[in-house]
């Protein structure tokens, strides 16, 4: 079974909740690999980037959207979750 964590977003103070499947550390950065439903092969699945500074108190996460850095940490989840497809 996958950790469960909760995220807020700033914006609204929504409270969203995501299992961890994968997490990595390229380049002094951690990324996540999440998804909603971890029972479910088809679930949307998101990679997230810690963007926290070292004085935070907590981490703050934020979707990896840009195309070369989403392409590139993709393939090394992929390969990292050798049986897990994972399509953009």
């Amino acid at each position: 079974m996958s950790e469960k964590i909760s995220f807020v977003i700033d914006d609204t103070n929504e409270k969203v909740e995501f299992f961890v499947v994968e997490q990595t550390r390229i380049n002094n950065t951690n990324y996540l690999l999440v998804t909603e439903n971890e029972t479910d092969e088809e679930a949307d699945a998101y990679i997230l980037k810690d963007t926290s500074k070292a004085e935070d108190s907590e981490a703050v996460y934020e979707i990896v959207e840009e195309d070369d850095e989403l392409e590139a940490v993709s393939r090394i989840f992929a390969e990292i979750l050798d049986d897990i497809d994972i399509e953009k």
